[in-house]
């Protein structure tokens, strides 16, 4: 290797080493994409914290998920944090969409982004209803 290609690697691996801690700082936030936990759970639909799974358009937060009744017997369940900087998500029912309490961003009972400024769609869940007992998995 001669002296000018040395230095070269050398200064780059040195820069890499400086740089390396800082430059996680400057990625997105991956909130909402999934931590690679499973998620597996049951809501028990008659249980007081559940009862707004009752009803159509009715939302309830459990694990970092939200969960919704999007009529009689579907429901959606989506990762409840914002893909762009983790802000809180809520349903509004009169629209039909998830949207973060930060930035505004909108998303779809899919989990695609509808409204900006996200980019990135919402990790969306299983689910299965058994009788009055709701299972959201991954």
């Amino acid at each position: 290797m001669r002296r000018n290609e040395f230095i070269s690697v050398l200064g780059v691996s040195a820069a890499t080493i400086f740089f390396a801690p800082f430059l996680a700082g400057c990625s997105k936030s991956s909130a909402g994409l999934g931590s690679g936990n499973p998620i597996d759970f049951t809501l028990h639909l008659t249980a007081t914290a559940n009862l707004a799974l009752m009803n159509d358009g009715g939302s309830v937060v459990k694990n970092g998920v939200i969960v919704v009744r999007t009529s009689a017997s579907s429901y959606v369940a989506l990762a409840g944090t914002c893909t762009h900087q983790g802000g809180t998500l809520h349903y509004d029912s009169v629209v039909g969409r998830f949207v973060c309490s930060v930035h505004g961003a909108n998303f779809s009972t899919s989990g695609s982004v509808l409204v900006g400024p996200a980019t990135v769609a919402l990790q969306k869940y299983n689910t299965t209803l058994t009788g009055t007992s709701l299972r959201v998995y991954s």
